[in-house]
């Protein structure tokens, strides 16, 4: 929900900042999420300032500039060169000093420097009405009133305005705060509750008098659909641009503005909270609206364009023969207000939450009118609404009300009552607030006190809160307004601390396990004990570093494993021989080693025991479909690819990594990654060696993580967030010759280095060697991202960067372009 500061201050007079508005709206409970000061003319002009020209002659080397004299009223005069025909002395005009930044189009500014035009200094700019943003006027200068006073600031002198708009995070429960009207209750009970001096006024809605004739009648068939109902014929309507302070109004929180009749029926629900919808009268067939559940299977276009299938248990408003809108949720194409509209039919009502939500999800359209729907509006503000929109209408469009309001409601509703007690209340507060703060509070808040004793007091719940139904949702009212940050704490709290690590080794172990499963990896579980024989002849996992079992019960589980990978091999091994052969595997354990050192008795020292923690990630297979998805084949960049973006889940940057060739009596090709130092993970293809050794006929990709040095990198990983970027980022590629000794990760740190200000990613998405490509060279295919946070990136600006980084590739690397 977007909110204007300046439509708050036409329900509420106060003398608060935006800021101070915005800490008492999150107070209350609607989280601002953010603000953001909007100009007229961004900016403001600052620095365009009121001058007279006090003396105007030719330019000696020019047959159409002008040298002028200015007075600004700090005491000296400006010299500024001009080639408006239709300056002159004793003019009062705009002037742009030397640093102001004026609009040039497409969010781009342009700056005012001190220059030379030949030959004679200027120190500023005489600006036209195009040249400030005002106007589309470059005939010449501006001229203004001669009794406009002399350095005077632009902004005041063309009066131009500004305002604050503020978007709120709503819950569900807090349709009130999706309204102008409903947030200025809010601000205005804090103020009172705080002292702080306010005057709260609501539109007047009396002037509304019913006319002569017939009103377009209402036939209401779904009364649990629809218990209340409202129409309003509206005669003699002028549809046309609407005026400028209601453009204004719906273009400040984001709105386009239409016409005149549906900007109203906009601003009223953004004002009141309240949906409508106007109809063309002249196209309800019958004169005649009638309030149904649609037909099942009945076709039905709406205003988007869409024929959409409608469900026996869509309520839609219909004329005597089909369908013309979807009730609280979306417009048909033909019923709508258009140009040459004459005659409305305005429609003001309350929907079954239930079935509005449903239908909305049913068709998946999502409406800033079955928002409000589905959360429950104010039943009791429905005529409220209709009024004001209909008197709106006769001062706005020149209408007049035809007949009388036709209303629809066998049972009015009524208010929830709840009984308080104020010893109760004081005991879930946790402070004594007195019972007359308290009705004070709920007084603001539109509550009504039906009766009251020394013990409590009995209230009616205003409409507009439909979630409160309890003594302890009155509590909370109090409470957000009385302020929690007023309750003090006591002297003494009684609280059980439960201390724990952080992070939570559990918690990562639950998310990389989550990470691996939701792509498609199955977890798996083996026996720490295994066979000797696996470490027979290996250098990387020597067998006499095998923590061995004095009492075996067989020579296959002689020694505990020192690495995950032969237990991996085995579940591959055994599942291929049952014809499963997509495999996605992965599992947590632990791996044991002896490290004894020299002399060392090992019954006498424990601490050349080593204990640790691994990851093991298994690959293989030619992919195959489940009902779920289609998998893709296994190969080294696949399990290269999903053990990197694990790294990166936890802000591994891999171009800091130490990278080294995977041991080879284990892998064929691969990596091992270091973190100063020590070894992270290893991955790669397993050799055809051991694959033999466990009658694996088919490729197989395996990773290992070693456990504390992730968690170590799990530690230095500080959840960072930022505004998404509010302007388009621009993509390049280049193709660079290089020598072959030139990395990947040696590009990307010298374009990191040569542009810091707008590149934010660099990629490689293609090497190529072979034909036409010189012995020793290779050719890289790099794209390049470029996005400024501030402005929209324009063509020089993209090309600046692209050449700067083009020069620096060619003197570190000697790389020529494609």
């Amino acid at each position: 929900m977007v909110l204007s500061f300046n439509w708050l201050k036409d329900y509420l007079k106060f003398d608060l900042s935006p800021e101070q508005v915005e800490k008492i709206i999150t107070s209350t409970g609607l989280e601002v999420e953010h603000i953001e000061k909007v100009e007229q003319i961004p900016g403001g002009l600052s620095g365009v300032i009121v001058a007279e020209v006090v003396e105007c002659v030719d330019h000696p080397d020019s047959d159409h500039l002008h040298i002028t004299k200015l007075d600004t009223g700090e005491g000296q005069l400006l010299q500024v060169v001009c080639g408006a025909p239709n300056v002159a002395s004793g003019e009062k005009v705009l002037l742009a000093t030397v640093g102001t930044d004026l609009p040039a189009g497409d969010g781009e500014k342009f700056r005012i420097k001190k220059s030379k035009i030949r030959g004679v200094e200027s120190f500023g700019m005489i600006c036209a009405e195009d040249e400030l943003g005002i106007g589309s006027d470059h005939s010449g200068i501006m001229v203004l009133e001669p009794e406009a006073k002399v350095g005077t600031p632009a902004k005041e002198y063309l009066k131009l305005k500004e305002d604050t708009v503020f978007e709120i995070g709503l819950t569900p429960n807090r349709v009130d705060g999706a309204s102008h009207i409903g947030v200025a209750r809010d601000l205005y009970a804090y103020c009172r509750a705080n002292g702080i001096d306010c005057e709260y006024t609501l539109p007047d809605v009396s002037g509304l008098e019913e006319g002569q004739g017939d009103a377009i009648p209402v036939e209401v068939q779904a009364p649990d659909l629809a218990p209340r109902y409202i129409g309003i014929t509206i005669k003699d309507v002028k549809v046309g641009p609407s005026p400028q302070w209601l453009k204004e109004r719906l273009q400040a929180i984001g709105q386009r503005p239409i016409n005149n009749i549906v900007d109203i029926t906009n601003f009223v629900l953004n004002e009141m909270g309240h949906p409508l919808h106007a109809f063309d009268a002249a196209k309800i067939e019958g004169r005649k609206v009638v309030v149904r559940r649609s037909v099942e299977g009945c076709k039905f276009t709406t205003l988007d364009g869409v024929e959409r299938t409608l469900s026996s248990n869509d309520l839609v408003i219909c004329n005597v023969k089909e369908p013309m809108c979807i009730a609280g949720v979306f417009g048909g194409q033909y019923s709508g207000v258009t140009e040459s509209t004459t005659e409305i039919f305005l429609e003001a009502a309350w929907f079954n939450p239930v079935s509005i939500r449903k239908t909305s999800k049913r068709h998946t359209l999502k409406t800033d009118a079955s928002f409000r729907y589905e959360r429950g509006i104010d039943p009791l503000a429905t005529m409220t609404a209709a009024r004001r929109a209909a008197l709106l209408i006769t001062q706005i469009a020149g209408g007049r009300i035809v007949g009388k309001v036709q209303e629809f409601c066998p049972q009015p509703f009524v208010r929830n009552e709840v009984e308080l007690d104020y010893c109760r209340m004081t005991n879930l507060i946790g402070k004594d607030l007195g019972a007359q703060k308290i009705k004070d509070i709920l007084a603001s808040l539109d509550f009504e006190i039906l009766e009251e004793n020394q013990r409590g007091c009995r209230v009616a719940v205003p409409g507009y809160r439909v979630d409160v139904t309890r003594e302890c949702d009155v509590v909370e009212e109090v409470l957000r307004i009385y302020g929690y940050n007023n309750i003090e704490l006591p002297a003494n709290m009684k609280v059980s601390i439960n201390p724990s690590l952080h992070p939570d080794p559990e918690a990562v172990r639950k998310s990389v396990s989550d990470f691996l499963a939701n792509r498609g990896f199955l977890e798996i579980m083996n026996n720490s004990l295994t066979k000797s024989e696996y470490y027979s002849r290996l250098e990387s996992w020597p067998e006499e570093n095998c923590v061995r079992i004095v009492n075996p019960l067989s020579q296959d589980l002689n020694v505990m494993r020192q690495t995950l990978i032969f237990n991996a091999l085995e579940v591959v091994s055994r599942n291929i021989n049952h014809q499963n052969s997509d495999l996605r595997l992965f599992e947590i354990g632990n791996c044991y080693s002896y490290l004894p050192k020299d002399g060392e008795n090992p019954q006498l020292n424990l601490k050349s025991y080593r204990e640790e923690l691994r990851l093991g990630i298994v690959l293989t297979g030619g992919g195959g479909k489940s009902w779920r998805n289609e998998l893709g084949a296994g190969n080294y960049f696949a399990l290269k690819g999903y053990l990197e973006l694990l790294l990166a889940r936890y802000n591994a940057n891999l171009y800091d990594m130490e990278m080294d060739a995977a041991p080879s009596d284990i892998f064929s090709e691969g990596l091992e990654y270091k973190l100063q130092g020590k070894r992270l993970a290893v991955a790669g293809t397993v050799s055809p060696k051991l694959l033999k050794m466990f009658d694996i006929k088919q490729p197989v990709f395996i990773a290992e993580v070693s456990w504390p040095t992730f968690f170590e990198l799990v530690k230095r990983d500080k959840v960072k967030y930022k505004e998404l970027p509010k302007y388009p980022e621009v993509k390049r590629d280049l193709a660079l010759l290089l020598d072959e000794n030139v990395s990947f990760a040696d590009i990307r740190k010298a374009a990191f280095q040569a542009e810091k200000g707008i590149l934010k990613q660099v990629s490689l998405f293609d090497v190529y060697r072979g034909a036409k490509i010189l012995q020793g060279k290779k050719q890289y295919a790099i794209s390049f991202i470029l996005q400024d946070s501030d402005k929209t990136l324009t063509d020089n600006a993209v090309e600046a960067a692209m050449s700067k980084l083009l020069k620096t590739f060619e003197n570190k690397f000697g790389a020529t372009l494609r």
